[in-house]
């Protein structure tokens, strides 16, 4: 699934890509490089994200890459930059059988009709949920009118957000491939580290980020709900250093290792996640008529094995933390391989923006 707002539209695919989660506190960035029939992760990267009040300065912005591409010693320029979830929108569409070019003519231009709310200067990438409904085959540009309409993921971002990163990487030297939503970017790692599960079952991937929490519920392999919880590790950490009167840092250590010593106190801070994110489990298994059968968790508050506890009891399902790396190959040094299993629910998004250029 790509969705990239900005795409190179070079003939031939890349080799290698930077694929990288500007996060509200940790940007993640890995390095995947295409060798044969195999991608294999060279390195991986966690960085302070810079402070900023609403919109990161384009200044800043190329400050914080070149940091990034310094992390990686420049080895690759090719850059897959995600938006983050809360100033991307993605949702589903219906819409006539047509080439995706004009798609995004038809949102750009009619924005109220179809989203129901005015988006002018707004960028926009479509995906076709169903294949045999391609919009980029021939028998889809060639529908007679009149043909019965196709529903249709579509994403929208600010063009002035998207022409932000696009001067920020190369101010930062580097070469802006693609932007994606960063929603996306759990599905598309879903889909490679879980192949049977992704086409089989119905799943609900939740990606615990600093200062919101994604939620994606995907039906063998369509991507059917997605939604935004404007609770993260931020809040939860937050909470229990003024409950405790502790420091931030102190508190963060204890919710990740020491989370069973503050259980009440938690708990509170959990809750209101929790019940956000069984709705919209419950929305789906009632529009649907089928039940979530699992729930994969990702981020960096998902590594708390009480918080995966806390989540399966108020979910009601059997939740587990996922390895988004585990179909690539590692070219780590000693000391990142040694590491990976520990920070790989921190990599999810910055592996499935990656993944779109291969």
């Amino acid at each position: 699934m790509a969705l990239p707002f900005l795409n190179s539209g070079a003939r031939k695919k890349p080799d290698q890509m930077l694929g990288v989660d500007l996060g509200g506190r940790i940007t993640k960035a890995v390095h995947l490089q295409r060798r044969g029939d195999d991608l294999v992760l060279h390195r991986y990267a966690l960085l302070d994200a810079p402070i900023f009040d609403k919109t990161i300065p384009v200044d800043l912005l190329a400050e914080h890459l070149r940091a990034v591409s310094q992390a990686f010693e420049g080895k690759c320029k090719l850059v897959t930059l995600t938006i983050g979830v809360n100033d991307a929108l993605v949702r589903h569409v219906e819409l006539p059988p047509m080439p995706v070019e004009d798609m995004r003519l038809i949102l750009k231009n009619n924005s109220r009709v179809y989203l129901q709310q005015d988006m002018s200067g707004h960028a926009f990438d479509c995906y076709v949920a169903s294949p045999q409904q391609g919009s980029n085959s021939d028998e889809s540009a060639k529908s007679p009118a009149g043909q019965q309409k196709q529903k249709v993921l579509i994403a929208g971002v600010k063009q002035q957000l998207l022409d932000d990163f696009v001067t920020g990487a190369r101010n930062a030297g580097l070469v802006p491939d693609r932007v994606v939503p960063g929603v996306i970017g759990p599905v598309n790692a879903f889909e490679r580290a879980m192949p049977e599960v992704f086409a089989r079952e119905s799943v609900a991937l939740v990606d615990i980020g600093f200062r919101s929490s994604s939620i994606s519920i995907l039906q063998e392999g369509e991507l059917i709900l997605n939604r935004v919880v404007n609770v993260g590790g931020d809040r939860l950490t937050l909470g229990l250093a003024e409950s405790m009167n502790i420091s931030y840092a102190e508190a963060e250590g204890i919710k990740i290792g020491m989370a069973h010593e503050v259980q009440s106190v938690l708990e509170a801070q959990l809750l209101p996640l929790g019940r956000e994110l069984r709705a919209s489990i419950d929305f789906f298994e009632h529009q649907q008529d089928r039940p979530v059968s699992q729930v994969f968790l990702s981020g960096g508050s998902s590594r708390s094995d009480f918080i995966v506890e806390m989540l399966r009891r108020e979910l009601m399902a059997d939740c587990k933390v996922w390895n988004p790396t585990t179909f690539l190959k590692l070219g780590l040094s000693p000391e990142q391989a040694a590491e990976i299993e520990h920070v790989a629910p921190q990599l999810t998004v910055a592996v499935g923006a990656a993944l779109t250029a291969f």
